[in-house]
């Protein structure tokens, strides 16, 4: 077996091209699926290998394969190639170095649940992936993999790419399913869940690129092997988008819960500046901020959840001591503030308010009383958002001030807002924001 089960680009050469992915047991799995397993065979192979989704939820994939009706036709299954996470870079990798393996692994799940067309959807900057997901798409539909009347069975599948125009809050699935039909990015009300009411108001399964990706492994080799990876309630491999101050930024794939966040660095060859490693966001900017202090916690869902954050979608940014955390939630609010869809009002008007706060801090013109000023309007977004986005965005405040509030009192008392490097910050962003005139 090769080193890597998903980035297997590392390891096979050309593995991009179908010729190269068939003869590294490529397509087996579909074959012997689509010739001699029925759909609820698949299904409960991944149902049996615990494997969770790797988008960020981490929600059982067989189980929500499951929840599809069996008597309502047509379904369908959408994967989520939106990738908007500042920091994840994994599905983009899958998609560019392995695309046969997660156009296989959309196949499989489209067979498991009874569905006879598949859409892929990529962030609108995808390109350049994206154009070897169609290739390869040409090349699976020219080889018989894909079409009418597969390996001379009844069952026919069709699978087609489709591109958002660059907005995070399509990652979130029933927004994604009104991008794709044609409608501004939104988050639907739920219940109905897309299981019963998504696509077209129809059955639909949703994953993520790397979640699918996985699926041809453990069809293939059972679900007892892939359980026999990572931990009990974390089973199989997981890719790990590292960037920030680290001498080896790149993504890195990983047994669940067999390493550590230290382990990770270590792995990435440590620091880049020299400075101490301070924190990291394991999951870009929609993660609580994990403190050095915490980075011998294992790698899996459940320990994760035992220091106070998540694995999310595992984009881990690196961050020495040299960053001032005021600074960095600025940053991560600006980022909300940009991307909120304007549907619900606690998320638009208050990632708002918490950035016109942290642009008077670090205008220099910010005091003691903004900093619970700031913890005050995060209060009014917890818990109150129509989608995830808004929670989210809590995440830079929450965290930021439970484990480094020091930064803030020293960014008052220290008077360092007003610097030349943070005005000009702000300067940039204004003239961005107002489309350079």
């Amino acid at each position: 077996m090769a080193k890597h089960l998903l980035l297997r680009d590392l390891d096979i050469p050309n593995i991009r091209e179908i010729e190269v992915y068939q003869a590294n047991d490529g397509y087996a799995a579909w074959h012997k699926a689509v010739t001699t397993m029925k759909g609820e065979d698949v299904l409960g192979i991944v149902k049996d290998a615990g494997l969770r989704g790797r988008g960020g939820a981490g929600f059982p994939a067989g189980l929500k394969w499951s929840f599809i009706p069996k008597d309502v036709f047509p379904k369908y299954v959408v994967v989520n190639g939106d990738e908007s996470e500042p920091g994840t870079f994994k599905d983009h990798q899958l998609i560019r170095g392995n695309p046969h393996q997660v156009i296989e692994g959309t196949a499989l799940c489209a067979f498991a649940i009874g569905s006879n067309l598949a859409y892929i959807y990529l962030r609108g900057e995808f390109s350049e992936p994206g154009k070897a997901l169609e290739k390869a798409l040409d090349e699976a539909y020219a080889k018989g993999m894909l079409g009418k009347n597969l390996f001379g069975t009844n069952y026919s599948l069709d699978i087609r790419v489709h591109y958002g125009a660059g907005a995070y809050i399509c990652g979130e699935e029933s927004a994604l399913l009104e991008s794709l039909e044609g409608r501004i990015g939104q988050p639907r009300l739920k219940p109905p869940f897309p299981a019963t009411n998504g696509l077209y108001n129809k059955p639909t399964v949703i994953n993520n690129v790397e979640t699918l990706a996985n699926v041809p492994l453990i069809v293939h080799n059972g679900a007892a092997w892939y359980k026999a990876m990572g931990t009990e309630k974390s089973t199989g491999v997981k890719l790990f988008s590292v960037s920030g101050h680290v001498k080896n930024p790149g993504n890195y794939e990983l047994e669940l819960g067999k390493f550590s966040i230290q382990d990770l660095l270590d792995m990435a060859g440590g620091s880049s500046t020299g400075r101490p490693i301070k924190a990291v966001l394991p999951a870009g900017s929609s993660s609580p901020i994990i403190p050095a202090a915490n980075f011998g916690a294992k790698l899996d869902y459940e320990s994760m959840g035992t220091i106070g954050s998540v694995l999310g979608s595992c984009s881990f940014i690196f961050m020495d001591d040299s960053v001032n955390m005021v600074w960095a939630a600025r940053k991560m609010i600006r980022f909300f503030k940009h991307e909120s869809c304007g549907k619900c009002t606690p998320c638009r008007e208050g990632t708002n308010w918490a950035l016109k706060l942290y642009n008077k801090m670090l205008s220099g013109e910010g005091g003691k009383a903004d900093i619970d000023l700031i913890a005050d309007v995060n209060k009014q977004i917890i818990g109150k958002c129509f989608c995830p986005l808004g929670e989210f965005a809590t995440s830079s405040m929450t965290f930021t001030l439970k484990h480094f509030k020091q930064d803030y009192i020293d960014f008052v008392e220290k008077k360092m807002g007003g610097s030349p490097e943070f005005l000009a910050e702000l300067a940039r962003d204004a003239h961005a924001t107002h489309g350079g005139h």
